[in-house]
């Protein structure tokens, strides 16, 4: 077994514990089931760093999001699991522990003096723990916001255009109202979507059609735990969701995935979309997205709160003691003050508020500081055991809805229902 005593401990700029010094574990190989996003990628880069400072070996198997779940499940509930570390989305940080899938890391936390007072507070809270008490370390944050065109916003011939039609300048968008007139006009008048919006049934039209409940006022439960989506808040939020989708997006919204609408923004042919913030940093690359970068900014969602989402780190409880140890030194890894820098220079969404406030990462990505006012409102879809599974409730009645099958009042309704029900098992 690897001995925890040969971390070094001790706080750092962020309020994370250093893990230069570590002693190698020659042999050991982690195995961890990604999701296929750019965060992995840029944490895929540095792991030859890792096993030449510790001798631990890491891979990573990465799929798209819809085939995680169903892919660890069965090894989780395994004799030992073939994945020795674990990337959980929040959604799932319900049900994994409850289940007693887990390892408490709280040990952990408090033999090696792993110092978690840096991380943002509400990056444990959505993962449904504390600094003291928790199955997770955070990983990343993917609250989500408004990224839109400035350009198309200082365009003379778009602002007589808008100020003819509605008697007002064209400008970025201050409410939930204004910004889908304002991509409707776009589609209109700019020859380009005014949207690209992510339709597809489940995790993206679910995730996409929270911003618009938080920011028009809405919310799935109260502090009481009790059903508040079928409300006047919510009815407004679907019907401007629903106007959005037919009227303001592109060509086949309905069945698009994030990676539809990265590639719309990224070409050009879209003047905004509703998304997770740590998207910025890809399309306002030059060599990647020649036509947009520079001309793209961040803001939070018009009016209101966005959607917050976000990783946590754990390890199985079903495997052996040596690659738990493995699995908690890499955990300290990567989580560290210098990697977390190192991957928030390669566009990372951090989860300490020290890495936002970085001097290196602020001068390469000054909208930094636009990410943290999106991280500190955001609001969290509901969590609970059936997280996962309401995403498809919920999904099929907002294409029910924007696809003209349901009226809007009786989505919403399902919708509600479907959430009590779930709830109450």
């Amino acid at each position: 077994m690897l001995k925890l005593s040969s971390m070094l401990a001790g706080a750092s700029l962020l309020g994370l514990a250093v893990t230069s010094g570590i002693a190698h574990a020659d042999g050991v190989t982690l195995h961890a089931l990604m999701e296929d996003v750019p965060e992995t990628h840029i944490i895929e880069a540095l792991l030859p760093d890792f096993e030449k400072e510790t001798g631990i070996k890491v891979e990573f198997e990465k799929v798209g999001y819809g085939d995680m779940h169903d892919k660890l499940v069965p090894q989780l509930t395994a004799p030992q699991s073939e994945y020795n570390l674990l990337e959980v989305d929040f959604l799932w940080a319900g049900e994994f522990p409850k289940a007693g899938w887990l390892t408490d890391l709280s040990p952990l936390i408090a033999s090696s003096k792993f110092d978690t007072s840096g991380f943002i507070p509400s990056t444990f809270t959505l993962l449904g723990g504390t600094p003291t008490n928790t199955s997770l370390i955070p990983m990343y944050n993917y609250s989500m916001g408004l990224l839109y065109r400035a350009d198309l916003l200082e365009d003379q011939k778009l602002k007589d255009a808008y100020k003819a039609q509605f008697g007002k300048d064209l400008a970025a968008p201050t409410s939930l109202d204004e910004y889908v007139q304002i991509a409707k006009f776009m589609k209109a008048n700019a020859g380009v979507a005014g949207a690209a919006m992510q339709g597809q049934r489940g995790d993206p039209n679910s995730m996409e059609f929270s911003n618009y409940l938080f920011s028009a006022g809405g919310s799935y439960v109260n502090d009481k735990g009790e059903v508040m989506l079928n409300s006047p808040e919510a009815a407004k939020a679907l019907a401007l969701y629903t106007d959005n989708i037919n009227n303001g997006a592109q060509q086949g919204a309905l069945s698009a995935t994030l990676d539809d609408t990265l590639r719309l923004m990224c070409s050009g042919e879209a003047f905004s979309m509703v998304t997770y913030w740590w998207m910025l940093p890809q399309v306002d690359n030059a060599e990647k997205c020649p036509k947009v970068a520079g001309k793209v900014k961040l803001a939070p969602m018009p009016g209101g709160a966005g959607e917050s989402g976000g990783w946590g780190w754990g390890i199985p409880k079903n495997t052996t003691p040596e690659e738990q140890d493995a699995a908690w030194k890499f955990i300290q890894w990567v989580q560290s003050p210098e990697i977390a820098v190192k991957r928030a220079l390669q566009g990372h969404a951090p989860v300490s508020t020290a890495v936002y406030e970085n001097a290196d990462v602020l001068a390469k990505y000054p909208y930094y500081k636009d990410a943290m006012a999106v991280v500190a409102g955001g609001k969290s879809f509901p969590i609970f055991t059936y997280s996962a599974q309401y995403e498809d409730v919920l999904g099929t009645q907002l294409q029910n809805a924007a696809g003209g099958q349901a009226k809007p009042e009786d989505a919403l309704k399902a919708a509600a229902d479907g959430l009590s029900d779930l709830m109450k098992k």
